[in-house]
């Protein structure tokens, strides 16, 4: 009888670590569902409109980019090219400094390998 309270024991310590393990925090790498729709509509109208076609690799274009960049960087580099073309002062906060150019370069360097992995073709 003894063993059985042993045995018992010993599961119910087991279940119990197994269920107090601290979740890991989200890694910046996970882009948020509205992020990745809004891209995936983007990338549909600039290359043939909102069909079968352009979705799939427009998702796909995502998913890729997603590995390239943490959605940190991503946000990041997004608001600097959208807002380069800003006239005046306001647009050179957003042309000019090193970061705005290094964070450009990758977003573009991650779409064009993310457009040939996924065959996106351009109208």
């Amino acid at each position: 009888m003894k063993w059985v309270h042993t045995g018992a024991l010993a599961v119910f310590a087991v279940l119990t670590a197994c269920s107090t393990a601290p979740k890991q925090a989200p890694q910046d790498t996970e882009y948020p569902t509205q992020a990745r729709v809004e891209y995936v509509l983007q990338c549909m109208e600039r290359n043939g409109g909102q069909n079968y076609d352009t979705l799939y690799p427009c998702v796909c274009s995502i998913d890729k980019i997603a590995t390239q960049l943490s959605y940190g960087d991503f946000a990041e580099a997004q608001t600097f090219t959208f807002m380069r073309s800003a006239p005046g002062e306001a647009g050179g906060l957003f042309r000019d400094p090193p970061r705005a150019k290094e964070l450009r370069k990758r977003l573009k360097e991650a779409e064009s390998l993310a457009k040939k992995a996924c065959f996106v073709k351009p109208r």
